[in-house]
């Protein structure tokens, strides 16, 4: 069995961002070398989180007005009471999950109709890394 691993960086200019990082993992699998097998995804980040779902604008806008909606960044948060001003991003992170596995089919990321890798920052503006560990044959 081979395992691989690689870390994405990403520095987003503003507090929230959705971006596709479906070709950094598709390369990372082809230098991984893995056939068949599986590819874990995961930011390393308590405010950011990474998800699969459609790379359409609309669905992006929703995916804001949503999560601004049910977490507002101007909330009241009670870890804002430790002089931090991101409770919202904390919880926005729980909201859209920690990370995703992807099956790898014949060398490359098995995906349904549409599907593509997100990479999600609720506290941008500064760097961050995105965790691709592959294992397999």
């Amino acid at each position: 069995m081979k395992s691989y691993r690689e870390e994405l960086f990403f520095e987003t200019p503003t507090r929230r961002q959705f971006i596709n990082i479906t070709p950094q993992v598709g390369a990372a699998v082809k230098k991984s070398g893995v056939r068949d097998g599986l590819c874990l995804v995961n930011p390393m980040h308590i405010t950011a989180s990474v998800y699969i779902n459609d790379d359409e604008s609309g669905l992006l806008a929703d995916y804001e007005a949503f999560l601004e909606r049910l977490v507002p960044q101007r909330g009241t948060y009670r870890h804002n009471l430790t002089g931090e001003d991101n409770g919202d991003a904390h919880i926005k992170r729980q909201v859209m999950g920690r990370e995703v596995v992807v099956a790898i089919t014949n060398g490359a990321l098995d995906f349904g109709t549409w599907e593509q890798i997100f990479y999600a920052e609720f506290d941008g503006r500064r760097r961050k890394r995105v965790l691709v560990k592959i294992i397999g044959e």
